[in-house]
């Protein structure tokens, strides 16, 4: 979930491709120029975010001696993206639509050492006074049929600029490390897309998927162990 700078003539050639003939040459430069801006928005709402998790990791690591997060990684879409989604849902391309109708434009996925952690974390966040949840899909509780499991916010924040406070919607994903660690490897197997997946192939990802839910479970009871006894962490055995 890499974070994508593009200058205003990347974009700007990304939508030529797009519109192709259907616009004359300083209308595209017009749309692009005001795509550039909004992403840079949607940049600022990112800083925004990534600064509030930071903020509670850094708490966290001062009251429990630990860091619950262990990496915190952004994305913006491309225009590419942005527009096959709008197609999807049936609307035209434009910078409105774009703000409107996409929720997740700009993205951050945080990565946390247990499940405890990633409600914890989300729960603290979400606490924020300038946080406005929107939407909240638990696939943790109630993972996919695949076996994909994250807990899902759709949030609005503030950002502020030299004249104006804009409200943007930003979409966070909080997983564990085993979650996470599948999902890259489901998504690296998706990939190639002229492959045909077979209903076998499916049921041994979502297999993968209950085993890494395992993981988690199990190295959170251990972690529970240890917190209740603290002054015997050295000569604690497990069978």
């Amino acid at each position: 979930m890499s974070q994508e700078f593009q200058s205003e003539r990347d974009i700007e050639k990304e939508f030529e491709q797009i519109f192709e003939n259907e616009e004359a040459h300083y209308l595209i430069a017009q749309r692009a120029h005001e795509y550039a801006k909004l992403m840079a928005y949607y940049r600022c709402a990112i800083m925004e975010v990534e600064t509030k998790f930071k903020v509670l990791n850094e708490e966290f690591s001062l009251r429990f001696d630990r860091n619950p997060i262990e990496n915190v990684k952004s994305r913006l879409k491309r225009p590419i993206s942005i527009r096959n989604k709008l197609k999807k849902y049936g609307y035209p391309l434009s910078i409105n639509n774009i703000e409107e109708k996409l929720h997740d434009v700009a993205g951050i996925r945080v990565i946390c050492s247990f499940p405890s952690d990633v409600y914890t974390i989300a729960d603290a966040f979400l606490s924020q006074d300038d946080v406005t949840l929107i939407r909240m899909k638990d696939y943790i509780k109630k993972p996919k049929p695949s076996g994909y499991r994250s807990l899902h916010l759709i949030v609005e924040i503030p950002i502020f600029l030299a004249k104006e406070k804009r409200m943007m919607k930003v979409e966070i994903q909080l997983r564990t490390i085993a979650m996470d660690c599948w999902a890259s490897l489901e998504h690296q197997i998706h990939y190639k897309k002229d492959f045909r997946f077979t209903e076998e192939m499916a049921a041994e990802l979502s297999q993968c998927a209950d085993i890494s839910a395992d993981l988690d479970e199990r190295m959170e009871a251990l972690r529970k162990i240890v917190r209740k006894n603290p002054e015997k962490r050295d000569t604690i055995q497990i069978i």
